[in-house]
């Protein structure tokens, strides 16, 4: 059960101030033209199961921000729009946000798919996207600040767990995913790291579907026949979106348990697990950067922040939320020490920015526009909330050009 915490809405917005940029005497906003704040997030589609959660952070952000003076003197002000799960509506609304309402930084997308859509608008126009969600690698602009997770932060912490003794010394693996860009780059990552340690390609199974897949009866069929040959399986999950209800209510329909098949997810935070019954999932795992549940001063506050925005107990805290929280404080920081809101003065004061995040580490941002993060591995609980059941000692620097793509060797050396 997720308990309202004992905290008002006025306490926690002053809480937060001590850690946004907060001026010693609160400005006179009427005097200034307003810093503008786009969110790019599908609001409405398959994918507004997971960024809705997102689109009401930087609302929450955008808001105490406002409530700790503004910034440079000036307040905030959220220009929202819905590009629907439609990932070529994600350029159209990006260059709206840019050339129509000249927002000064947008916090957006979740697909890697909706990301490049987004790219080469925000690379033309010249603007600035805090993108908050795992993703492949592969990829470095510096129009792009990535608060999610690189591979070595996520995916390959997450199968070298399932592969150890602690994880259940998995020799069989099913890599399902959702039929784009991330989960074809992150399987090919994993197939590689998973031959490099022994495993060979007949006991790795690959399977893909679209958007909004519903019937997973065959393919978990499959799974539970692959597992049946008589090596220990595990699953790994790249699906995303609403398809995940369906999914993990097969699961449970053909009688999987955690125990025999031990499924880990790098999509599926508590956000998504809020829709379904998780009870049939005990035990089954996820790989993030943050989990509700963690224990520290700043999830406290955070949490009650998000409490006392959103005015509804049953609404949980998840991992991209975590990074936009943590990408919106870096922005205004870097917007406090750049004293401007120009694109280029805020990227180079970007370089450097530390932040003592929710997940209990002190993250940073690095020259390659990718944070240093923690991994954990969380395992599913009855209530939708995860225990964590393994965390590494410090914040891991992102490894956006993955050691497992062959065709990177020359540029790691360079």
């Amino acid at each position: 059960m997720i308990h309202r915490m004992p905290i008002t809405r006025r306490a926690a917005l002053a809480g937060l101030g001590t850690v946004l940029a907060t001026p010693a005497i609160r400005p006179s906003f009427a005097q200034s033209a307003p810093i503008k704040v786009g969110v790019l997030h599908s609001l409405s589609g398959t994918m507004a199961i997971s960024e809705t959660a997102l689109r009401d952070t930087v609302l929450m952000m955008v808001e105490a921000q406002n409530a700790a003076g503004g910034i440079l003197g000036r307040r905030l002000e959220a220009v929202v729009v819905d590009p629907a799960s439609n990932w070529p509506l994600f350029a159209e609304k990006a260059r709206e946000l840019l050339a129509v309402s000249k927002v000064d930084v947008t916090f957006g997308c979740w697909t890697s798919v909706s990301r490049k859509s987004v790219l080469p608008v925000y690379e033309e126009l010249n603007g600035l996207l805090f993108y908050p969600v795992q993703y492949e690698g592969e990829e470095e602009s510096k129009n792009i600040f990535y608060t999610g997770a690189a591979p070595n932060q996520q995916a390959i912490p997450a199968v070298e767990y399932l592969l150890s003794a602690d994880g259940g010394e998995a020799k069989r693996i099913a890599l399902l995913g959702t039929d784009y860009v991330y989960p074809r780059t992150t399987n090919r990552i994993l197939r590689n790291f998973l031959i490099s340690k022994g495993i060979p390609e007949s006991d790795i199974m690959e399977e893909y579907t679209p958007f909004g897949h519903s019937d997973w009866q065959g393919i978990v069929s499959r799974v539970k026949r692959f597992a049946g040959e008589g090596k220990k399986t595990a699953i790994v999950s790249t699906i995303n979106g609403d398809a995940n209800v369906p999914f993990y209510r097969e699961l449970g329909n053909q009688g999987i348990k955690a125990e025999d098949i031990p499924s880990v997810a790098f999509s599926v935070g508590e956000e998504e697990l809020a829709g379904i019954d998780a009870r049939p999932l005990v035990g089954h795992l996820a790989a993030w950067n943050y989990f509700m549940s963690v224990e520290s001063p700043v999830n406290t506050q955070f949490k009650a922040l998000w409490q006392s925005y959103i005015k509804n107990p049953r609404r949980v805290t998840n991992d991209p939320m975590e990074a936009t929280y943590t990408g919106f404080k870096m922005w205004a920081q870097a917007v406090a020490k750049a004293g401007t809101t120009s694109v280029d003065a805020v990227r180079t004061a970007m370089i450097g920015q530390k932040v003592d995040a929710p997940c209990g580490y002190t993250e940073e941002m690095h020259a390659n526009h990718h944070l240093s993060k923690p991994v954990m591995i969380g395992e599913i609980q009855a209530d939708g909330q995860f225990n964590i059941v393994w965390k590494t000692p410090t914040a891991i620097p992102a490894e956006n050009w993955s050691p497992f793509i062959p065709e990177n060797a020359n540029r790691r050396r360079g």
